[in-house]
């Protein structure tokens, strides 16, 4: 079950858009808290991901981890996609 907010969260597939591959990739680049996510770019550490795993993930994921950290930062669940726009920017 999901959170709803960041005080609640004990885990990675706690965060909302969360799921277990998405927490491994979270403990391939070195996080191994929730808590760590707090005040993180998203964009780096998707390219971290990519640099770490020697794969070029989809950009999809760089929405989903946009999506944690604002989640972990104090906002509200919102879809992963709702990220897509700003990613599209920051990329």
């Amino acid at each position: 079950m999901k959170v709803k907010n960041a005080s609640a969260v004990k885990k990675f597939t706690d965060i909302p858009n969360i799921g277990p591959a998405t927490a491994k990739d979270f403990e391939l680049i070195g996080l191994r808290s929730p808590n760590e996510l707090k005040g993180k770019d998203g964009i780096k550490l998707f390219k971290k991901l990519c640099k770490e795993s020697g794969v070029e993930h989809d950009p999809c994921t760089a929405d989903v981890f946009l999506a944690a950290i604002d989640f972990m930062n104090g906002g509200t669940p919102k879809k992963w996609w709702e990220f897509t726009e700003k990613r599209k920017k920051l990329l």
